[in-house]
């Protein structure tokens, strides 16, 4: 999780981890020999465009697995999973910048793009 939330440290991380649990925050990951290779971060939404949905908070694999397919066969689990438990739709944000993932949700995994995401700091 590090390598994609590298501004957390550990004691902040635990924290976060503590109050997102409560609501339903889980983890899943993807081991090869014993070592998470493929790591997503998700938890059960409802609202009026998605319906009931899983929504993807965090999804990363470690920098030297990249381009195995991990993050791939992770995602294709957690879309069953879903699917299996009633969800109408996964969902999740990625970077304005992050061209490589846009071009991996859409053209590998079949994600729609399909809005923008705003925030302000306060």
């Amino acid at each position: 999780m590090n390598q994609l939330r590298t501004d957390l440290t550990q004691k902040t991380f635990l924290e976060l981890l503590e109050e997102m649990r409560k609501d339903g925050y889980c983890l899943f990951a993807l081991y090869k020999d014993n070592q998470i290779v493929s790591l997503a971060g998700l938890s059960w939404r409802v609202n009026f465009y998605n319906k009931r949905h899983v929504f993807i908070y965090d999804l990363v694999t470690d920098s030297a697995h990249r381009s195995f397919g991990y993050g791939e066969k992770l995602l294709n689990y957690i879309h069953n999973w879903a699917k299996e438990n009633g969800a109408a739709y996964v969902a999740l944000e990625s970077g304005i910048r992050r061209n490589d993932a846009h071009r991996f949700y859409e053209e590998k995994l079949d994600y729609d793009k399909w809005c923008y995401s705003f925030r302000k700091t306060l």
